[in-house]
């Protein structure tokens, strides 16, 4: 009976602090996501259904916060009425009140991780996909500050910020422009100050208005040895206009299943397979890219290592000495080109392996989040149970606010650290259990003072410890 009135009481209070944490997330996605959804004429169900496929994603917040609280409102009401002074007088410890609620806390650390490995990658790829058909019915929304966005068929754009009442004045654009006889590369990039998307009512044609920029475009020749220079074509506009046809996105279907995949998208046995396929990936590369450079500095065609005799005729201060004065300044202007093109490569190079790094290490989180998820579960309410039988005090008043900022702190730590991960200034492993790993002793620790009848701090003995020191101190001046 004393097992099943416990764990009555804490599925009353959980599934209650569930349905509250949960309404408030999704209430903040709705803010989050309201430039996307208003103004577009959808349906109720198509926002529904955009909600219905974002919820599962805010599980991995929601859940442990979740038994945090509960625990500690739970813990907290039987400790502030008595009722486990009266489970003690009978013999009944603090783990043995703790049993049944154990039993429950790892089945739900189960069920939680097969969620996050089977249900949160769906819904990720269905909100992910639904999303993007929405956001084709305005084509401005298409376009995403500081990331490339497909527009059409043959444009990827990119903006660094947006502005005006439909979003329609762009500033700092990049433009990748896809070549349909040479669909394999971006062969055409322009770049321009700013721009703006000017569309009549009920065209079909959308004008991308650029102002002040470049058009690049790499030209293909047959012949390898020219090929190697990389040659390109560069030229400068005041004003560019680029005209996108609509058709598709004036006939979107919200139905509609497109090719998306990232990282919150797959699951465990598919992202061991995709770690390894983009770590291999990566080494290619930079392997490629060392061979490469080690080619263009010239090195591989040095046949003869041996050091050269000494001219005994005449020394030379500089290698240009032994060029003809005429020729002195073309052969220093082209070192010059090599050198500066060699480093731009090499920035370049940098730029993307960064992006690779960073795209590598973000499915490595992911991969491991899906078991931080469960564990979290554990540990938390291995905080939150002997914290609330410490504080005796329940209810939604102090157990709340404590709860909340042990969270956040849970939260932010595991914020910073996979943000430092992203870029490789913290391991992915290292990165994704820090905040559990710091959580693990702090619930050992309330379990064994909760379990002993201690307090969290014991300000008796410390003022004590004070006094006896005072009184050695005035027993030694005698």
């Amino acid at each position: 009976m004393l097992d099943r009135y416990i764990l009555v009481t804490f599925l009353k209070t959980f599934f209650s602090v569930f349905i509250i944490l949960m309404f408030i997330f999704v209430l903040q996605t709705i803010w989050l996501y309201i430039s996307e959804l208003a103004g577009k004429d959808l349906d109720v169900w198509v926002v529904l259904k955009f909600l219905w496929y974002v919820s599962p994603r805010l599980i991995p917040l929601v859940l442990p916060l979740t038994v945090l609280v509960t625990s500690l409102m739970v813990f907290g009401s039987f400790a502030e009425k008595y009722e486990f002074a009266a489970m003690k007088s009978t013999g009944i410890s603090l783990q043995r009140a703790m049993r049944s609620l154990t039993f429950f806390i790892l089945a739900l650390a189960g069920i939680a991780f097969l969620f996050a490995n089977n249900v949160i990658p769906y819904s990720e790829y269905k909100w992910q996909n639904l999303r993007r058909n929405i956001a084709q019915v305005s084509p401005s929304m298409v376009i995403a500050e500081g990331q490339f966005s497909q527009v059409g068929d043959d444009f990827n754009i990119k903006v660094e910020k947006k502005s005006g009442d439909r979003d329609q004045f762009l500033e700092n654009v990049v433009i990748h422009k896809k070549n349909p006889q040479r669909p394999n590369g971006n062969y055409t990039v322009i770049i321009a100050d700013n721009g703006e998307l000017v569309s009549s009512e009920g065209s079909n044609t959308l004008s991308l208005i650029l102002n002040d920029g470049h058009y690049y475009d790499e030209i293909q020749v047959r012949n390898p040895q020219k090929q190697k220079s990389q040659p390109f074509a560069k030229s400068y506009f005041e004003s560019y206009t680029i005209n996108i046809d609509l058709t598709a996105f004036n006939s979107t279907d919200i139905e509609k299943e497109n090719e998306l995949n990232n990282h919150n998208m797959y699951k465990i046995n598919e992202l061991f397979v995709e770690i390894d396929s983009l770590s291999n990936s990566y080494t290619k590369d930079i392997e490629a890219f060392s061979d490469n450079m080690y080619f263009r500095s010239g090195f591989s065609k040095l046949k003869d290592t041996r050091p050269k005799e000494k001219d005994s005729v005449a020394a030379v201060n500089s290698i240009l000495d032994i060029y003809n004065p005429d020729l002195q300044l073309s052969v220093a202007t082209t070192a010059l080109n090599n050198v500066r093109g060699t480093l731009q490569a090499v920035q370049a190079k940098k730029t993307e392996f960064l992006l690779k790094t960073k795209r590598l290490n973000k499915h490595e989180i992911a991969l491991h989040e899906k078991y931080v998820l469960a564990i979290a579960c554990i540990i938390l309410f291995f905080v939150g149970a002997p914290l609330g039988a410490i504080i005796r005090k329940g209810g939604m008043g102090l157990p709340m606010v404590v709860a909340v900022l042990l969270f956040l702190t849970y939260h932010f730590i595991g914020i910073f650290a996979k943000n430092s991960a992203e870029d490789g200034s913290m391991h992915p492993f290292i990165a994704s259990w820090l905040s559990t790993a710091i959580m693990l002793p702090l619930s050992i620790w309330l379990t064994y003072r909760a379990t002993t009848d201690q307090g969290i701090f014991d300000i008796d003995s410390f003022l004590q410890r004070f006094s006896r020191l005072f009184k050695k101190k005035e027993t030694a001046s005698e």
